[in-house]
């Protein structure tokens, strides 16, 4: 593998002293994982944080080799993280991405949605302005892995489209995550009760 593209930062996770295992959505090459060096020092610390747009250099001798990996930051999303609902949202998202998809398979209309996802968490005034967007990228996750048919109400006010989001959280539960050992719905629920604070 030696490969150079856009990518959005979907997981990080500790490995070693200073090191990352960085796990990234691109457009061309699907889910791609790597070896972050330095990934957890100070001056690579902002820069893996899960929904950061970034640039993305693999390279590994053999497809059986975790690739190692260097990151530029593009686009930090970091100062959402520090607000409650957008990081609710934008971990649900990345959370999502990362633990539905399969490796190295190219999902070009996912990651066009996860970023547009992203950019509408981080610039609207509230979620009022992209939850919709939420259910939308939510739908097409399931449609592209095979379970298509829900076309949830997006046009419709903030209450309608928060029953939409409700509504879709059984199928999501029972056919994304029926045999994922991880409670990995809780991150969608804790976001859920924060959106229903706003319906109330």
């Amino acid at each position: 593998m030696d490969l150079r593209a856009p990518a959005i930062l979907i997981a990080s996770r500790p490995h070693g002293e200073t090191a990352a295992i960085a796990r990234l959505m691109t457009e061309q090459y699907g889910l791609v994982a790597g070896y972050v060096a330095g990934g957890r020092g100070r001056q690579l610390r902002p820069v893996m944080i899960p929904g950061n747009a970034v640039e993305v250099e693999l390279r590994a001798k053999s497809d059986s080799q975790l690739p190692f990996a260097r990151i530029e930051l593009t686009e930090s999303r970091a100062a959402w993280m520090t607000e409650p609902l957008p990081a609710a949202a934008i971990q649900w998202a990345c959370a999502l991405t990362a633990s539905t998809l399969p490796e190295r398979n190219p999902y070009p209309t996912l990651y066009s949605g996860l970023d547009a996802l992203l950019t509408a968490i981080c610039h609207a005034p509230s979620a009022r302005g992209w939850l919709a967007v939420m259910v939308a990228y939510e739908a097409m996750v399931l449609r592209e892995l095979g379970y298509g048919g829900m076309k949830p109400d997006i046009d419709g006010d903030f209450a309608e489209q928060f029953e939409s989001f409700r509504a879709l959280h059984r199928p999501m539960r029972d056919y994304l995550f029926a045999e994922n050992v991880r409670d990995v719905m809780a991150a969608r629920t804790a976001l859920g009760e924060r959106l229903g604070r706003m319906v109330d």
